[in-house]
């Protein structure tokens, strides 16, 4: 049920008013992918995908739907698969490995996307390297976000856990006198 919570969070925050590149998405797809069920593994990239046609076409206005959108939901996809692979035992290490993958690697595929799919650069290498640069305020952050929100949500289980051990112990207390 959480995992759920977190993707619905993440679409959310994408409307709300907040810093660019700033959001849970790679957080809650990555959790989803480690604690959310295996059979609906497509909701959280469905979702996301009908959330990106929305904010394109009715909060951006922008008038067309490109390919990079593509590269986009491969990306979600990736991150999905990504949050299976930390198992079921989570380090911290590995969750916020897993963050710093996917702050990288969307600042990585999305900028390239940008750079061959528009006409903002030239397409050649000092081209993509424009695009790179000029993304590099938005990567940073992205990776403050991502670990931010990726530290937030795999704790959140924990202190739960922790806080339910807590008041279980109260209560025997209680039935105890």
């Amino acid at each position: 049920m959480l995992a759920y919570l977190f993707v619905v969070f993440a679409i959310a925050v994408r409307f709300l008013p907040h810093p660019m590149a700033f959001t849970p998405v790679t957080a809650a797809l990555l959790f989803f992918g480690a604690r959310g069920s295996r059979r609906q593994i497509w909701v959280p990239l469905a979702l996301l995908a009908v959330s990106d046609v929305v904010l394109t076409k009715a909060v951006y206005a922008y008038p067309t739907f490109s390919w990079d959108h593509y590269v986009t939901w491969m990306w979600y996809a990736a991150m999905l698969f990504l949050g299976t692979r930390l198992g079921t035992n989570f380090k911290p290490l590995r969750v916020i490995g897993g963050a710093l993958a996917g702050s990288v690697s969307f600042f990585l595929l999305s900028n390239f996307a940008v750079w061959a799919a528009m006409d903002m650069y030239p397409k050649n290498w000092d081209g993509l390297m424009m695009s790179y640069t000029a993304a590099l305020p938005f990567f940073r952050r992205g990776v403050e976000g991502d670990l931010l929100f990726t530290i937030a949500m795999f704790a959140t289980p924990v202190a739960l856990h922790a806080l339910a051990g807590m008041v279980r112990k109260d209560s025997d207390h209680v039935a105890a006198a």
